[in-house]
Formats: structure tokens, sequence, C-alpha cells
């Protein structure tokens, strides 16, 4: 069951499921645009690739 919104004389119903799912579908470009903009494993200075050892 939604929620009801009532405006003035309108009544508008809420779908929670949808809602859910289109958040839960940002949420998953959110984190696939995040991990664009992160270097790939091993291409950063700070990965096991560049150990000199010392």
């Amino acid at each position: 069951m939604g929620k009801l919104v009532i405006d003035g004389n309108c009544v508008y119903e809420i779908d929670e499921d949808c809602i859910r799912r289109r958040e839960k579908k940002e949420r998953r470009l959110r984190e696939m645009e995040e991990r664009r903009k992160r270097p790939a494993n091993g291409e950063d200075k700070g990965s096991a690739r560049y150990w000199t050892g010392l």
C-alpha cells in the first residue's frame, strides 16, 4: 500500500515499491560513476606494483 498525499482537492497515491526501485537504480548508477572515477587496480603509485621493497 502506498502513501496518500492530499493537495487541495487532489489526492495522490505514492507507489512505495516504485520509489524503492528508483532509489536502488540511482544508487547503482552513482556507485558505477564513482568506480569510473577511481584508477584501476595497479594503476596508482600506492599499489603493490610500484613497491620498491625498502
